[in-house]
């Protein structure tokens, strides 16, 4: 068992005791607060609820919001309303009841929820009279219920806090795009409503987290949870499967292993290939559900093989038509003098465009905005900017042996893993997926000695994938950090469906203006042109 599982089931087995010592005072015999699920039931009769009340605590995620009422509703039955205790019965319920029951004063006074209901009813039929005088009749006879107006703000933040919580846990997050890898369907600044039940709803994961936080914490700075608090890995059924050209929303897996810098996140490949030194940085290691997350577009599917050849990509054998405005990098000769307003409006970033070391003036474009530019420059030629120096040990599976000679224009082919799909082991196939086998898999154990291959102990010369895998890539496809940069994207990294754009800023900067042309947009549309 996890720590955490050890820490919630001594904190019961401590709530337990306490309930052994406080239930007499209800009049309830003490022998049952020890019982495991009935003393639940006992605690939903004492505030005024069915005893089968208890089981809605076996329903996950839900049963948080069900044993802070209970436990709440406990301290009000004995008569205690403060803020503060309220606060300590759920968050410490083991030592305030344990407490409670050690203070002679302290009564059991009914279940609080029937008061409740007949204080309800009198103040709806006195408030039907119009006369004030009976209003505060009622309010006198109630004084229990009767909070100075901060109390209700905070109690209603409370409650406001933990249901959005449990929406963005569970149903829709909203995500803000912060860079131009997808752009000319999603540019900077568009905010997105992301279905999580569209592709399988993936259960939380990791439990102790500040509320509304992904992984680093507002303000402070730091990681927002606490490493270790883990629930296993569950999906429920998806709603529709992940087809090609959809957009999807994934925790980037090369993310397990992170180093945080200002404005950009780096990961051990950039290390290797010489493009970022770590040196004084600290590497973070995060849990699945806690790495960043990104939007690409699935281009490839399990079991298929994906080549590029000068920019077109083949599935298993055959072209495959590019979605809908894909952009790539161009030379303009000769570069404009000026940046023009309505460039924005077409969709081109001020990180779309500058000159390179050699003096040439670049642009990330599609055909569209090509022919934009052509029509308003007529005077200017627009080539296509070589990538034949953009690949080698900086692509996956930076292994320059037997994959150096890829760029991210000619890349492959690779064969992307399906569930239960069997690869023979050579020195070529590890290098392309051994971290799917050691990392995505579990499998720890899994290395490569003197040309054999090993698990658990024991020689394999196969092995057999147990989960599906993708090949995501962005639309601005030279200038788009994906698999073509770290691998296959594991099915349990799969967290969500884009549905549409519910607000949109002019290059991320609120100052520059709102796209309110783009609110409202699905943002991708899945077919090819």
């Amino acid at each position: 068992m996890t720590w955490l599982t050890w820490v919630l089931l001594l904190g019961y087995i401590a709530l337990s005791f306490a309930l052994y010592r406080l239930f007499p005072k209800a009049g309830k015999p003490a022998s049952a607060g020890l019982i495991p699920g009935y003393n639940m039931a006992v605690v939903a009769e004492l505030v005024g609820r069915k005893p089968w009340h208890a089981l809605l605590l076996l329903i996950p995620y839900f049963n948080v919001f069900i044993f802070a009422a209970l436990m709440v509703d406990l301290a009000r039955s004995f008569g205690r309303f403060g803020f503060g205790e309220h606060v300590l019965s759920v968050i410490a319920s083991w030592g305030y009841f344990g407490w409670l029951s050690g203070k002679e004063e302290v009564k059991y006074e009914g279940p609080i929820l029937d008061v409740e209901r007949k204080y309800r009813q009198e103040l709806v039929a006195a408030e039907k009279t119009g006369q004030k005088r009976e209003v505060n009749k009622v309010h006198a006879a109630y004084p229990q219920f009767e909070k100075p107006f901060y109390r209700d703000w905070a109690e209603a933040a409370i409650f406001a806090v933990f249901a959005a919580a449990m929406i963005r846990l569970l149903l829709i997050e909203s995500y803000i795009i912060p860079t131009p890898s997808m752009e000319g369907n999603l540019n900077v600044g568009d905010f997105l409503f992301v279905s999580k039940v569209h592709y399988g709803l993936r259960l939380p994961e990791t439990l102790l987290m500040i509320p509304l936080a992904h992984n680093r914490a507002p303000l402070v700075g730091g990681e927002s949870y606490i490493d270790g608090a883990q629930l296993p890995y569950r999906r429920l059924p998806a709603i529709e499967p992940i087809d090609r050209f959809d957009p999807v929303v994934f925790n980037v897996p090369a993310g397990d292993s992170v180093y945080i810098t200002p404005g950009h996140n780096y990961y051990p490949h950039d290390v290797r290939y010489g493009g970022f030194n770590p040196k004084g940085i600290d590497v973070v290691t995060r849990p699945r559900d806690k790495r960043d997350h990104y939007v690409k577009r699935a281009i490839g599917l399990p079991g298929e093989v994906l080549e590029i050849k000068d920019r077109q990509v083949f599935i298993n054998g055959e072209a495959v038509e590019d979605p809908d405005n894909v952009q790539y990098l161009y030379v303009l000769n000769p570069g404009p003098t000026e940046i023009k307003e309505e460039w924005s409006d077409w969709g081109i970033s001020s990180e779309d465009y500058g000159r390179t070391q050699q003096g040439e003036f670049v642009m990330f474009l599609n055909q569209r905005q090509i022919g934009q530019l052509k029509a308003e420059l007529p005077e200017m030629t627009i080539t296509p900017k070589d990538q034949s120096d953009g690949g080698g040990v900086r692509l996956y599976p930076h292994d320059a042996r037997y994959f150096g000679n890829m760029t991210v224009d000619n890349y492959g082919p690779v064969k992307i893993p399906a569930k239960g799909m069997t690869i023979k082991l050579d020195e070529r196939t590890h290098a392309l997926y051994w971290r799917d086998i050691k990392v995505y898999e579990e499998n720890p154990s899994y290395e490569m000695r003197n040309k054999k291959f090993y698990l658990d102990g024991k020689e394999i010369t196969e092995y057999t994938f147990k989960q599906d895998y993708f090949w995501m890539m962005g639309d601005n496809r030279h200038n788009s950090e994906d698999s073509r940069i770290w691998g296959f994207v594991p099915e349990d990294h799969i967290l969500g469906k884009p549905l549409f754009v519910w607000f949109s800023i002019k290059e991320g900067n609120l100052f520059n203006g709102v796209n309110w042309h783009r609110i409202g947009r699905s943002g991708m549309k899945t077919g090819g042109r």
